[in-house]
C-alpha cells in the first residue's frame, strides 16, 4: 500500500508580500484507506547566516550570533485524527502572511553567506557625475609611475530600482597610455556578525565589456548594466547582517595598469 502526498499553491508565480494571504490545497492520493493521527501544516520563514571559510576560527562568539533567524512561523491543524477514503483527498488551507513580533518579511535571496527564506522601497534618484585622474586614485601604488589620463562621466542614480537598468555615460577626454578595455563590475558585498566582530565577504557577481580597444577621445561610451536577478535583492541593513552592493568601473591601460574606481549602489523593489 503507497500513500503520496503533495503540497499545491493556488497562485502560479508563488511571488506574496506581507499581510498577503498564502493558499493552497494539500492532495493525498492512496489505493486503500488509510488511518492516520491528524494532519497538520506548518510555514517557516528564515534569515540563515554563514561564516565563509576566511572567516571560521575569527569570531568566536560569532557562532552563535549566525544561528537561523526566523520571522514567519505558523501551524494549523487541517485535519483530526481519522481515515482518508482511497482515491484522491484535496484539504484546502489558509496562512496569513504576518511577520513575528517587529520583524520584516524580506526578499527572498540566495547569496554566498546569507539566504533569505519583499518588502517595497522608496526610490528618489541620486545622480553621480565624476572625474578619474592619477592623482584621484585612492590605492594607487607608485602614482609617479601612472601614465597621464583624464576620464569624465556620471551615473544617473546610485539609487537603483532593481528592475531597471543602470545607466550612465564615460569619456576618455586624454590618456597618454592606449586603452585595452573597460568594464563594468558588479560587486555584493555582504556582512554579518554580532557585536564582538563581523565577517564582511564582497563576491563578483556580474562583469560586463563597455568598451573594447582604444576608445576614441571625447567619445561618450554607454553605461549600461541589468542587475541580475537571481544574484541581487533590494539593499538590506539589519542588527546582523546587511546585504550592498557597488559597481566598479574598471579600466585597463596598457601594458599592464589596471584603473578602479568604486560606487556603492542603494537597490530597491518599487
Amino acid at each position: 500500500m503507497g500513500t503520496a502526498l503533495d503540497i499545491k499553491i493556488k497562485r502560479a508565480n508563488k511571488v506574496y508580500h506581507a499581510g498577503e494571504v498564502l493558499s493552497g490545497v494539500v492532495v493525498i492520493s492512496s489505493k486503500d484507506s488509510v488511518q492516520h493521527q491528524g494532519v497538520s501544516l506548518t510555514m517557516e520563514g528564515t534569515v540563515n547566516l554563514q561564516l565563509s571559510a576566511k572567516s571560521v576560527g575569527v569570531f568566536e562568539a560569532f557562532y552563535n550570533s549566525v544561528k537561523p533567524i526566523q520571522i514567519i512561523n505558523s501551524n494549523i491543524e487541517m485535519v483530526k485524527p481519522g481515515k482518508f477514503p482511497s482515491g484522491k483527498t484535496e484539504i484546502p488551507f489558509e496562512f496569513p502572511l504576518h511577520v513575528k513580533g517587529n520583524k520584516v518579511l524580506y526578499e527572498t535571496y540566495h547569496g554566498v553567506f546569507v539566504n533569505i527564506q519583499p518588502q517595497k522601497g522608496k526610490f528618489s534618484p541620486s545622480p553621480v557625475h565624476f572625474t578619474i585622474t592619477p592623482e584621484t586614485l585612492q590605492n594607487a601604488r607608485e602614482r609617479a609611475l601612472l601614465p597621464k589620463f583624464l576620464l569624465r562621466g556620471h551615473l544617473n542614480s546610485t539609487n537603483c530600482v532593481i528592475t531597471q537598468p543602470l545607466t550612465g555615460e564615460l569619456v576618455v577626454e586624454s590618456s597618454e597610455a592606449a586603452i585595452r578595455s573597460v568594464e563594468l563590475q558588479l560587486v555584493r558585498v555582504e556582512t554579518c556578525g554580532c557585536a564582538e566582530g563581523y565577517a564582511r565577504d564582497a563576491t563578483e557577481i556580474q562583469n560586463i565589456q563597455i568598451a573594447d580597444g582604444d576608445v576614441c577621445r571625447g567619445l561618450s561610451v554607454p553605461i549600461y548594466m541589468v542587475f541580475p536577478r537571481l544574484f541581487t535583492c533590494p539593499t538590506l541593513e539589519t542588527t546582523n547582517f546587511k546585504v550592498e552592493f557597488e559597481v566598479n568601473i574598471v579600466v585597463l591601460l596598457h601594458p599592464d595598469h589596471l584603473i578602479t574606481e568604486n560606487f556603492p549602489l542603494k537597490l530597491c523593489r518599487i
